[in-house]
């Protein structure tokens, strides 16, 4: 990226928050703090009201605002690919709200950016299962996510009618923290004033929900990162696993059920929270020798007998 494109960039960062810090704009630039300083400063030298606050950070002052910009092509093929995912991963509350967001930045394409986009719409799909999409087809239907994000935001309390695992309809007041992608559903974190402990509510068990416009006091908002280091101590059932893959043999396919992941340069570091050491060892068998089991020593006991056995049928179904 070239010094105009990135003080265009930084300027269009700094007016998608109230106050960014020079760390951010260094780390999502991959610039030092030098070179951002020496790039806010020439902002500032060509009349953008920057204003800054000690130890805070950066902030353009009230009123001012940057003219309307155009996407590259790039940008809108990325947010038509978004789309795709948002529209089977989503509820309708989101895909509405994303949809309305894409016509707008439609409107500001050129007329060959925008027959560019209609050619490739139907050349980009998403075949995923979708619980909403299986839910609005047999009636029922629930569009509640982007009130729990707003909730989330504002910190306000819900009450809803959610049905348990056990099929019963139950009435819960909760004060939501997070919401997250697992196993093909979203899931909600909240403080449960029934329970008095913190729950993961699957947002399509939920019946109803309102915002009952309580706030809720700060000493429970805690990170979804904190919840489950938190849930991971209180569980005894779950063993943590900790397993690397080489790149090459992922070829680029999700790791479902993987709560954290580092990049190792050609391998890829995950951790995985189990309730069942058998089920995890052969589905680790599908990666034969490109995976490496770092923790626990019962996996790679494991790994061993179901191997052990294996070589055994084998070798005895073998013709004389």
């Amino acid at each position: 990226m070239n010094r105009i494109d990135r003080l265009t960039a930084i300027l269009i960062h700094l007016q998608t928050k109230r106050i960014v810090k020079a760390e951010e704009i260094a780390s999502r630039f991959r610039i030092s703090l030098r070179t951002v300083y020496r790039d806010v400063k020439a902002l500032m030298e060509a009349g953008v009201p920057i204003g800054s606050e000690a130890g805070k950070g950066y902030f353009i002052v009230d009123g001012f605002h940057l003219p309307p910009v155009m996407f590259t092509q790039d940008e809108a093929n990325s947010m038509l690919l978004a789309g795709k995912l948002v529209d089977k991963m989503a509820d309708k509350s989101v895909r509405t709200a994303f949809d309305s967001a894409l016509y707008k930045i439609k409107a500001v394409l050129s007329d060959s950016e925008k027959d560019h986009l209609e050619n490739l719409e139907s050349h980009v799909g998403v075949f995923l299962r979708s619980r909403y999409e299986h839910r609005e087809q047999t009636g029922f239907t629930n569009d509640f996510l982007s009130e729990i994000q707003r909730a989330i935001a504002q910190r306000k309390v819900l009450s809803m009618e959610y049905v348990n695992t056990d099929e019963k309809l139950t009435q819960r007041c909760i004060e939501p923290v997070g919401i997250f992608y697992y196993s093909m559903a979203w899931h909600v974190v909240a403080w449960c004033r029934l329970r008095d402990s913190f729950r993961n509510f699957r947002a399509d068990r939920i019946k109803s929900l309102h915002t009952t416009g309580e706030h809720y006091e700060k000493r429970n908002a805690i990170s979804l990162q904190e919840y489950f280091q938190t849930m991971f101590q209180s569980n005894q059932k779950l063993t943590r696993v900790v397993v690397t893959f080489e790149k090459s043999a992922l070829r680029g396919k999700p790791l479902y059920g993987s709560l954290s992941q580092e990049d190792l340069g050609t391998r890829i570091r995950s951790e995985f929270m189990m309730d069942s050491l058998d089920y995890m060892a052969h589905w680790l068998l599908m990666f034969g020798p490109t995976v490496e089991i770092e923790q626990p020593e019962g996996l790679k006991i494991k790994m061993a007998e179901i191997t052990g056995e294996l070589f055994k049928h084998y070798l005895s179904n073998q013709p004389l």
